[in-house]
């Protein structure tokens, strides 16, 4: 085994355990949306594993008042409470906190759609579990919050992190690498605003599917190089890039409509949550780059066996990927 086959599985092992412990204390969410004048359908959502939830609770200002009993049910790996509240002062100055977040390493996220259409979005850590609704977000507080939740979306996406990890090992000029990654960039901005902005949209799982389809095509690439040997893959990267970054950009997509975009900073929240999801990119290969570069620094590299490798490890997560997400379409 060379140094780099070593690197390559503490990489991908990290990737996978990060993902693994962002599933398990993946973020509560609670949204508020405002029907009419005061009144608001409230719902939250608490990470489970089957009837076992974390013990964490909505606060919501003292002044507000439930009109009926919370409706309760555990849905897809998630405990939700949906109810009405009466808020005759509205929320504006009103606190809103998450109790029991303290205790927790994970975060919530707090979605707040007022009447006349303007939204707020807050995330509240263990350190700071509860915040004072402004009732709006001035433009700064709107890029920066988007611009945050942009780079937390794709550091916490393994499965965009490896279709990336892919392209790096799979591309050897470095000049090459970098217009493929901006040809990969291009692609998913230009699904992610279309499908942001509803002027065109695919169903969820199929692209969740496609995506680990995708990385699994890459794997498959890179085991399949050989010396002197130049597959279309490898020859224009960009154009292979390209197109599964249109499908990657529908995966963005579908989390920033979780959120949503407030109607007074579209275009500024939806190019502050791009740029994030870029920042992130770039750092997660800039990281790589280096550690692949100290690597080499130690000593020469025999990179065709680390790069086979890497690639059947990357491919049997894609593929475990894809059979669970296929699965997932039948249920």
């Amino acid at each position: 085994m060379t140094r780099l086959g070593p690197l390559l599985a503490i990489l991908i092992g990290v990737l996978l355990a990060a993902h693994g412990m962002a599933h398990e204390i993946r973020p509560a969410y609670l949204d508020l949306h405002e029907m009419e004048s005061g009144e608001f359908a409230v719902i939250w959502k608490v990470p489970a594993q089957g009837s076992m939830r974390l013990g964490l609770y909505a606060r919501l200002p003292t002044a507000c008042v439930e009109k009926a009993e919370p409706v309760r049910s555990i849905e897809s790996g998630a405990y939700l409470e949906r109810w009405t509240v009466a808020c005759p002062a509205g929320l504006k100055g009103g606190e809103i906190g998450i109790d029991g977040l303290k205790s927790t390493m994970t975060e919530a996220l707090v979605r707040i759609e007022y009447e006349n259409g303007d939204i707020e979005v807050e995330r509240l850590m263990p350190d700071a579990p509860s915040f004072v609704a402004a009732g709006a977000q001035t433009s700064r507080e709107v890029a920066q919050t988007y611009f945050q939740l942009g780079v937390d979306h794709i550091l916490s996406g393994l499965d965009h992190l490896l279709f990336v990890l892919a392209l790096i090992l799979l591309i050897r000029d470095r000049w090459m690498l970098v217009k493929t990654i901006t040809a990969f960039t291009i692609a998913h901005s230009i699904t992610l605003a279309g499908a942001s902005l509803g002027y065109f949209s695919l169903p969820q799982k199929p692209v969740e599917a496609t995506i680990a389809l995708s990385i699994a095509f890459l794997a498959s690439e890179l085991t399949r190089m050989k010396p002197g040997e130049r597959r279309l893959s490898e020859s224009y990267p960009w154009i292979v890039a390209f197109a599964f970054g249109l499908l990657h950009g529908f995966g963005f997509a579908g989390a920033l409509k979780e959120i949503g975009l407030p109607q007074s900073d579209v275009p500024l929240s939806l190019l502050a949550f791009n740029l994030g999801v870029e920042a992130g990119q770039l750092l997660f290969i800039a990281a790589t780059l280096a550690m692949f570069r100290a690597v080499g620094a130690l000593g020469k590299i025999h990179s065709t066996p680390a790069r086979q490798f890497g690639a059947y490890m990357i491919g049997t997560a894609a593929m475990l990927w894809l059979v669970s997400r296929i699965a997932g379409l039948a249920a």
